[in-house]
């Protein structure tokens, strides 16, 4: 019975992985490093309630324990690591520049919001949850996620508004 769960468990990490990783980089403003930390910490405790949680909804939960530790680490001060002076070098694939730049520039102006507002942007439309779920997971009222949501909609529009040219 225990090794069926953790069948179990292993086939949910391996088919939601790439999608829970990427909430984990929205959450964390695009920091790598910190969203496979983030996701490995959710997963940890994922894996301490799965079964009970296996049969309910385990991505609803493990996207509540991402969100609340993003705001937790959002509060820290230092993570324990150290900047290097030069990077290692990436493996290039053909040329996706503009896809990666669009990206890059998304990710740079969602960094710049407070994590609450973030979290409250990236559950509501890019997880296309409905308010009530984003309210949930960010533990507040309905109104309060909305106007996290809207605030920080405001605020991508402003900074992504001061990179872009009208074109005519």
């Amino acid at each position: 019975m225990e090794q069926d769960r953790a069948g179990e468990f292993d086939e949910f990490v391996a088919a939601r992985w790439s999608g829970l990783f990427h909430l984990a980089r929205l959450l964390t403003g695009g920091d790598r490093h910190r969203a496979e930390d983030l996701l490995q910490e959710s997963l940890v405790k994922l894996w301490f309630v799965w079964p009970k949680i296996a049969d309910e909804a385990p991505e609803a939960y493990v996207r509540k324990v991402l969100s609340r530790a993003a705001a937790r680490s959002a509060r820290r001060r230092w993570w324990g690591e150290r900047p290097v002076e030069q990077l290692p070098e990436v493996a290039v694939t053909g040329d996706v520049s503009a896809t990666v730049a669009e990206r890059s520039r998304l990710e740079a102006a969602l960094a710049q919001l407070p994590a609450r507002q973030r979290a409250a942007v990236v559950l509501r439309y890019y997880q296309d949850l409905p308010e009530a779920h984003v309210a949930q997971v960010l533990g507040c009222p309905v109104g309060t996620a909305r106007s996290h949501a809207s605030r920080g909609v405001a605020r991508l529009r402003r900074i992504l508004a001061d990179v872009i040219e009208p074109v005519g």
